[in-house]
């Protein structure tokens, strides 16, 4: 069910993505998303679609891996353009289905959240494939270090988000597992009154509580078997190194946020 899950994993490669500097791509997705959010319009969509294919056939991802990895995203997107276009009744009547009836600012609107949700979901998850989690982690640092002035924990800060996108995977397999477990001694969780599958779900959720707080223990033991200390000040074995496509992909990710403000309706 889990085993494509594609967020916070790590793919390793030598496509123009995965050699550009983590600092680059990690403020290119920020403005991306910015840009998502920002986009109201067609003609919107249709650039931001293209930046993302062309992103997209820079990161030498094979197009099965990301299908499947997208396939379980389709459900939320579903539902979420589903309660949009029932519930918006804004506009002229496309059609009527017995009590239900789609309005076509509804429709519209539900196409434009279910666009932001893929390209979001998309962007991000090259952000991790083509990204190693410790470069991650030490350009989130970089990101935050300013505020080390004001005693905010910037390392700590980017180590927890790091092992969190980390985790995300490990979890989801965890998931799986305890899934076929449950399965296989008897629980249904696609059957039954409300009751049941609530209680089914009570079987799934307390071992994967148990299991992610052993985890997360396994983890604390480890690192401080290693000497880690949260306030020391620490050398990087691999320095991460601006050049100039960094830039340039900067200045164009820049320029297309610009473009897209403008076509704003």
């Amino acid at each position: 069910m889990f085993e494509h899950v594609i967020i916070g994993q790590y793919l390793p490669g030598r496509s123009i993505l995965h050699r550009m500097d983590a600092r680059a791509k990690l403020a290119s997705v920020f403005f991306l998303i910015a840009a998502i959010f920002l986009t109201n319009s067609w003609t919107g969509y249709a650039v931001l679609g293209g930046a993302a294919a062309v992103i997209y056939l820079s990161s030498g991802v094979p197009f099965r891996y990301i299908r499947k990895g997208m396939a379980p995203i389709f459900l939320l997107v579903l539902f979420t353009f589903f309660i949009h276009a029932l519930f918006t009744r804004e506009g002229d009547v496309l059609l009527s289905l017995g009590a239900f009836q789609f309005y076509e600012d509804g429709v519209i609107q539900g196409l434009f959240i279910a666009l932001r949700l893929l390209l979001l979901v998309f962007l991000t998850s090259l952000l991790t494939l083509t990204t190693s989690p410790i470069e991650l982690t030490d350009a989130m640092e970089q990101f935050l270090s300013p505020l080390n002035r004001f005693r905010f924990p910037a390392h700590d800060v980017a180590m927890m988000m790091s092992i969190a996108i980390r985790f995300i995977p490990t979890l989801m397999q965890e998931t799986e597992k305890i899934i076929k477990a449950q399965t296989a001694r008897g629980a249904d969780f696609s059957k039954g009154s409300l009751k049941d599958r609530a209680q089914a779900f009570v079987a799934l959720l307390v071992p994967l509580f148990v299991r992610s707080f052993k985890r997360a223990e396994d983890l604390a033991y480890a690192m401080e078997a290693r000497g880690y200390n949260s306030g020391a000040e620490r050398t990087k074995l691999r320095q991460l190194i601006w050049k100039t496509r960094d830039t340039a992909a900067c200045v164009l990710i820049v320029v297309l946020v610009a473009a897209l403000f403008l076509l704003r309706e």
